[in-house]
């Protein structure tokens, strides 16, 4: 069970990857943010655990075997990601030196900005997961993905692939990571937190 969780979440990490080179892979924005729908897409339909579209769930089921399912696909998105980071960084120089650009210009956010944009990030992949899950169709991936990206808003997994990728290892970049998985989180769960406050009983997944 615990080498299960983590491989799916490496695979989970690996389509983000993929995603993310696509994003980089075009001049235009939009077409790369668009594209990058194909990594949840994927996701959602080969049910890989990602930390982003499964933290939300924590608001109805938060047993100790739930929370401990979540931290190991985390682990597992963590590795899949740096691994194809660390290859990116050392085969193909050009998506790395976008993924260079991009992360020193994010370390230069305030704390405050990086949290709400990651708290907002958090709050759209919980729609796109859960509208998939319980409408049984993927609008919502295709449309949270896009607007997550074009809005600047922080993805904690999308951002371990760039940093991976940029080369950049510093204790600052390490401790922007943990505030993007925090607001990661708290973004996730407002809406099913909201919901139960409002007296809607949020059914769990995955």
């Amino acid at each position: 069970m615990l080498t299960r969780r983590i491989v799916s979440g490496f695979s989970a990490g690996l389509l983000v990857s993929i995603g993310g080179c696509v994003f980089f892979s075009f001049d235009s924005r939009d077409v790369g943010a668009i594209l990058f729908s194909v990594a949840l897409l994927s996701i959602c339909y080969k049910g890989y655990a990602l930390f982003t579209g499964r933290v939300g769930y924590l608001a109805e089921d938060h047993s100790r075997q739930a929370v401990s399912a979540l931290l190991l696909g985390l682990l597992g998105n963590t590795l899949g990601t740096l691994a194809a980071g660390f290859c990116v960084q050392g085969l193909m120089k050009k998506l790395s030196d976008t993924a260079n650009t991009l992360c020193l210009a994010k370390l230069d956010q305030s704390t405050p900005e990086t949290l709400f944009r990651a708290v907002l990030c958090g709050v759209l992949m919980y729609l796109a997961v859960s509208i998939y899950k319980e409408k049984q169709t993927i609008a919502g991936v295709v449309f949270c993905v896009p607007v997550f990206i074009l809005s600047g808003f922080e993805h904690s997994i999308a951002n371990l692939f760039y940093f991976a990728a940029s080369g950049i290892v510093s204790l600052r970049a390490f401790g922007y990571l943990w505030i993007v998985i925090a607001g990661n989180a708290l973004g996730g769960l407002l809406l099913p937190l909201l919901d139960r406050l409002g007296g809607k009983k949020e059914v769990p997944h995955g």
